[in-house]
């Protein structure tokens, strides 16, 4: 450690900083396009709803079995020439690579999304569907109601831990030139040489990060626990 060099990581840290911004928004914007998505194509799985329920299937099927990293690289080359089949253009319409890396992951996660949600909803008891139609509820209200509340509540430790997973997964987008909390560093040891310097202090980072969110699930696991009564 005699030969680390703090201030390297003292000057960078402006530049790191905005990297992490950058990872920890497209985090939370996928978490949450990708939650919404997801909670669709799980109900329409769950509710078996005709045409809907096989091409949710199939969406979910395709996106689980490519590595993301694929896909951003089908968004990003294919979206464009899809674009300029529909709308006639004389040539490519571009997405842009930061709009890419948002759309892209929150439809990602959305197939991970949907099955913790549903693995959730099949453990309801089906008591409380019952009751609902004795109440004369809507399926409208008896799910937005009742039954995704408590589904999102006992899932929620196995959400954050995905969402865990897409934070780390965020370092891709350097395939699109973005740059990231992971690009900040690599440009930055590549220009100044302090290649130590820079992956340790990001290292450090995801580790720091990855910790605090861990005990976060963890909380949450705890907290959800079912009472054990003697």
């Amino acid at each position: 450690m005699d030969s680390f060099d703090f201030g390297a990581v003292e000057r960078a840290a402006p530049y790191l900083l905005d990297g992490l911004g950058f990872s920890l928004q497209l985090t939370l914007s996928s978490f949450a396009g990708g939650l919404v998505l997801g909670v669709a194509l799980a109900l329409a799985r769950h509710l078996r709803v005709p045409l809907l329920a096989p091409l949710a299937t199939a969406y979910i099927t395709l996106m689980r079995a490519i590595p993301l990293i694929m896909v951003l690289f089908w968004f990003f080359f294919l979206v464009p020439m899809l674009l300029m089949w529909a709308t006639g253009a004389p040539r490519p319409v571009p997405v842009g690579p930061v709009y890419t890396a948002f759309i892209t992951f929150a439809m990602f996660e959305a197939a991970y999304y949907a099955e913790i949600i549903r693995a959730g909803l099949n453990a309801v008891p089906k008591g409380q569907y019952e009751a609902c139609r004795a109440l004369s509820m809507s399926t409208a209200k008896t799910y937005w109601l009742v039954i995704l509340p408590q589904v999102l509540r006992s899932v929620s430790p196995i959400l954050l831990t995905q969402t865990i997973i897409l934070f780390q997964d965020t370092s891709l987008v350097y395939v699109l030139s973005i740059t990231d909390m992971l690009g900040a560093a690599s440009k930055i040891a590549q220009r100044d040489s302090s290649l130590v310097e820079m992956y340790m202090t990001i290292a450090a980072t995801y580790l720091l990060i990855c910790v605090v969110a861990s005990q976060a699930v963890a909380y949450l696991r705890k907290r959800n626990a079912p009472a054990v009564h003697a």
